[in-house]
């Protein structure tokens, strides 16, 4: 019974996250110097009557590049299909995708620093030339056959575009960085959540839950359900400053928009390491926590507040981390 329970949650927020998805351009906030680029590139496509450039979307979790791919492929009129790096384990993965694709399909990869580079070999000449080469057989028996395809366009989506491969990475034609947002943009997409979820938000909460959002829709919006959440629970009509912060104050979410992973891994520098610097595998061992998630999750954002430092030498807590977190100054590293 717990467990359907856990699934029909699960399901609601999916749907709901669905439902405050963008429908339209005009409806994605933020990321300005990205669509404008993008509406030339769009524009120029669609005049000429081609496919658009194969396009990259990279930048951190949660700041949209799902949702700027659905809805590059709905300015062009095209059908999505939809896949991530991981789910390619095989060749023969792809080669069923790129052989069922329609002219003018949009292939969405998500997660693309993580193909094989196996994969890669077969994607390279379907961005280029559009062909499928296929081996049948093995040994001295084996052929190959090419099979063409139709114009298509390739949009990529990375949180670690480093680990893209270089041949990878040439072969789009345009590649694009998602940023943090600003406050106000965080404020704008708040409000219209809230419209869209019937909830009467005032101007205080909306600014309490924009600061602790990370400066990332996802946040904000997962935020806003559960600020939903408690005042559904306490019969709270009007949503105000105490509710918010109420909110926030159970889920264990400061201010900054730190939860208490993020404390734990600043604390872990400071009282365990005196500050830093301490290498990332170190860190990870300290944590009992996985190297890459701190690399993808928690350190960008500590880092754009200017909490954290990485270096050469390994991470380093900045003073404004001791000050944050209650430490008298980061020479003794104690709590006030």
């Amino acid at each position: 019974m717990e467990d359907k329970k856990i699934k029909t949650k699960d399901s609601e927020d999916q749907y709901v996250d669905l439902a405050l998805r963008p429908a339209s351009w005009n409806e994605y906030v933020g990321q300005e110097n990205v669509k404008k680029n993008l509406r030339v590139i769009l524009d120029a496509s669609q005049k000429r009557g081609e496919s658009c450039d194969h396009l990259l979307f990279y930048g951190q979790a949660g700041l949209g590049k799902t949702t700027l791919a659905n809805l590059v492929a709905k300015e062009m009129g095209a059908n999505m299909k939809v896949t991530s790096g991981p789910t390619l384990e095989k060749m023969g993965d792809l080669a069923a995708i790129l052989s069922n694709l329609e002219k003018g399909d949009v292939l969405f990869i998500d997660e693309a620093h993580r193909l094989n580079r196996q994969i890669e070999e077969v994607l390279y000449p379907a961005l280029e030339s559009r062909k499928l080469h296929l081996i049948v057989g093995k040994g001295t028996g084996a052929r190959t056959f090419s099979i063409d395809i139709p114009p298509f366009t390739l949009i990529a989506a990375t949180t670690r575009a480093n680990l893209l491969s270089g041949p990878l990475r040439s072969r789009f034609g345009a590649s694009f960085k998602l940023d943090y947002y600003n406050n106000s943009d965080i404020e704008m997409i708040l409000r219209r959540s809230a419209k869209l979820l019937n909830m009467d938000l005032d101007d205080k909460a909306v600014t309490v839950i924009a600061k602790a959002s990370r400066f990332t829709p996802r946040a904000a919006n997962r935020l806003l359900k559960r600020v939903r959440d408690y005042a559904e629970v306490n019969n709270i009509k009007k949503i105000d400053f105490i509710a918010a912060k109420a909110t926030l104050d159970m889920l264990q979410i400061d201010d900054l928009g730190l939860e208490p992973t993020d404390r734990e891994l600043l604390k872990a520098i400071i009282d365990k390491f005196h500050g830093g610097p301490v290498g990332i595998q170190t860190l990870a061992a300290a944590l009992n926590d996985d190297k890459g998630i701190i690399e993808d999750v928690y350190e960008p954002y500590l880092m754009s507040i200017g909490l954290l430092n990485r270096t050469s030498a390994g991470r380093i807590a900045t003073p404004e981390a001791y000050k944050h977190l209650g430490y008298k100054n980061s020479a003794e590293g104690t709590l006030v």
